[in-house]
C-alpha cells in the first residue's frame, strides 16, 4: 500500500536524514578513467572536472530548479540543504547516493494554455514542460563505496500502485504529482529505497543536449520508419553505424513501433548510454560549455545543486566503464485476457534481489547461488556461421549449462563476444566468462529478454575454434 508524504520520513529515515553527502577535495584523474556524467533520458550531460570546477565557481548554490515543492513534497528526498562547499576545488560523494531521473514528454494538448492550442497549432506540438508523462524513468545509484554506478531502467507501463490514482501505470505518477510522487511511487515498487534527489528533463532538452555534445556515434539495429503527423513525429533511420544528430538521436529514442515497445526502446537507450560513455573522453567537451550550460538550465528541473553536480562529476571522472551496471526491473509484457490496457507486470521476488545487490535495500529473501543447470542462457550470433553457434552451445552443455538456447540474431557485427548479464547476476557471467576463457563482460539489459544470461557471439569465437582445432592436427 502506498505511503502518504508525511509518513515516509519515519519508515525510511535514510530519505529524510540529512547526513554530509559531500566535502571538497582536490581532484586528480586518473589515466585510462572513463569521463562522463549523465543528462537527459538516459541519464546525465558528461561534463569534464576543469569545466566542472568552473562552473561551481560561475553559479549560484540554490537547487537548478524551476518547479515549486511543498513541504511533505521536499521530505520525500530529505531537506534539500547545501552539502558541499563552493571553491575551485572538485565536490567529492562520501556515501551512496540515488537520484531519479525522469525524461518527459509534454505536448500541447496536456497544458491547459491558451496561448498553446493545439487547434490553433493544428497539430500536437512539443511544449518545454516538466507537468506531463514521464516517457523514461531510471533510479541512478552513485556508490563511492563500491566506485560502481547503478543504471535501472524503470518500464514506463509498469503496473503498481500511485497514491491517489490506485493501481495504474507508473509513469502517471509525474503527471498526477510531480517528481515527489514519482519518487514515492518508484520507491514503493523497488522495496522501500530511499531516493535522495531527482532530475527532469524533456525531450526538447535531449536534442539539443545531444546536439551540444556534439551528436554520438552509435550502431542502429535495424531499419527504423514511423510517422505521426499529429505529433509532426517523422522516425526513418537505416541499420549501422551513424553519427547521429540531436534530432536523430531523439528519433532512435523514442522509437518504440516493434513487438517489444518500450523494452525495447529501454534496450536502445542502454545502447545510446554505452555509445555516450565510448565518446566522453573528448577534448572538445570544454569548449561546448556553453551550449551544454544552455540547456541545463532551459530544459532541467532538479533540486541538485550546482556543487552537487560536481560531486557526480567527480565521482564519473574515477568511474571505470567496467563498474558501470545498467539493468532494467525485471518483469513480463501482460496478455489481452489479463488487462485491457498493456503493462509491464513486475516480478516482486526478482526485484527484492536486485534491489539487495544492486542498491543495498534489505531483503527478507534467501539470496542463495545459482545452479548453472537452471541458468537460461541465449546465444545471438553476430558472425553469421552456424557451425559457431553449434559449437558454443555444445561447448556450454558439456560445462554444465543445460538451459541454452539460440535467439535472434545480433545484427552489430563483434570483434569481442559479449556476455550480458541480463538480470544483473555478475556472478554467473563471470563464470561463463571464465569457463569460456575470453569475452567481455557486461552489466545491461540489451540481450534476450527471457535468459539471465545472454552471450553475443562474435569474431573471437571462431578465432578460438581455429586455434583448437589447429591444435589437435599437431597432436
Amino acid at each position: 500500500m502506498s505511503v502518504p508524504f508525511h509518513k515516509i520520513s519515519a519508515q525510511n529515515p535514510s530519505v529524510t536524514a540529512t547526513p554530509r553527502i559531500v566535502n571538497t577535495k582536490y581532484s586528480s584523474a586518473k589515466s585510462g578513467r572513463w569521463l562522463w556524467f549523465w543528462v537527459a533520458m538516459s541519464g546525465i550531460a558528461m561534463l569534464s572536472a576543469t569545466a566542472g570546477a568552473l562552473l561551481a565557481v560561475s553559479l549560484s548554490s540554490t537547487p537548478l530548479m524551476q518547479s515549486r515543492l511543498s513541504p511533505e513534497e521536499k521530505a520525500v528526498f530529505g531537506r534539500g540543504d547545501r552539502i558541499s562547499k563552493t571553491g575551485l576545488r572538485l565536490a567529492e560523494l562520501t556515501r551512496p547516493v540515488n537520484i531519479l531521473v525522469l525524461g518527459v514528454k509534454v505536448l500541447s494538448s496536456d497544458v491547459d494554455d491558451p496561448d498553446i492550442r493545439s487547434e490553433d497549432l493544428g497539430y500536437h506540438a512539443l511544449v518545454n514542460s516538466f507537468e506531463g508523462l514521464s516517457d523514461t524513468m531510471l533510479l541512478l545509484r552513485f556508490n563511492p563505496e563500491t566506485e560502481k554506478l547503478a543504471v535501472l531502467s524503470i518500464p514506463r507501463d509498469t503496473r503498481t500502485h500511485v497514491d491517489g490514482l490506485g493501481v495504474t501505470k507508473i509513469n502517471a505518477a509525474n503527471a498526477r504529482g510531480g517528481p515527489a510522487l514519482s519518487a514515492q511511487a518508484v520507491s514503493d515498487l523497488l522495496n522501500g529505497v530511499p531516493i535522495d534527489r531527482y532530475i527532469r528533463i524533456n525531450v526538447q532538452g535531449v536534442e539539443k543536449l545531444v546536439d551540444a555534445l556534439g551528436g554520438v556515434t552509435v550502431y542502429v539495429p535495424k531499419d527504423m520508419k514511423y510517422q505521426d503527423d499529429s505529433q509532426h513525429l517523422y522516425i526513418n533511420l537505416k541499420a549501422g553505424e551513424h553519427h547521429l544528430d540531436g534530432n536523430q538521436a531523439l528519433q532512435l529514442l523514442r522509437y518504440r513501433y516493434d513487438e517489444y515497445g518500450d523494452i525495447g526502446r529501454i534496450q536502445r537507450q542502454q545502447m545510446v548510454m554505452r555509445a555516450l560513455m565510448e565518446q566522453a573522453l573528448n577534448p572538445t567537451t570544454l569548449a561546448r560549455m556553453p551550449q551544454i550550460m544552455s540547456v541545463i538550465q532551459t530544459h532541467i528541473d532538479t533540486n541538485l545543486t550546482v556543487e552537487e553536480l560536481m560531486a557526480l562529476v567527480g565521482f564519473g571522472v574515477q568511474t571505470e566503464r567496467a563498474d558501470v551496471e545498467m539493468l532494467l526491473v525485471p518483469g513480463t509484457f501482460s496478455t489481452p485476457d489479463q488487462y485491457v490496457a498493456s503493462y509491464w507486470l513486475p516480478d516482486k521476488e526478482r526485484i527484492a534481489t536486485m534491489m539487495a545487490k544492486h542498491f543495498n535495500v534489505p531483503t527478507d529473501s534467501e539470496m542463495s547461488d545459482v545452479d548453472p543447470a537452471r541458468l537460461r542462457i541465449a546465444i545471438q550470433d553476430s558472425t553469421g556461421s552456424d557451425r559457431a553457434i553449434q559449437s558454443l552451445a555444445n561447448f556450454l552443455q558439456s560445462s554444465g549449462y543445460q538451459r541454452v538456447y539460440v535467439a535472434n540474431r545480433w545484427n552489430e557485427p563483434l570483434e569481442v563476444t559479449r556476455i550480458v548479464a541480463q538480470q544483473g547476476d555478475v556472478d554467473s557471467a563471470q563464470a561463463i566468462r571464465n569457463a569460456l576463457g575470453f569475452g567481455e563482460i557486461r552489466v545491461e539489459s540489451t540481450g534476450n529478454l527471457r535468459s539471465d544470461v545472454t552471450i553475443q557471439l562474435g569474431q573471437d569465437w571462431l578465432r578460438s575454434r581455429v586455434r583448437a582445432s589447429s591444435r589437435r592436427e599437431a597432436q
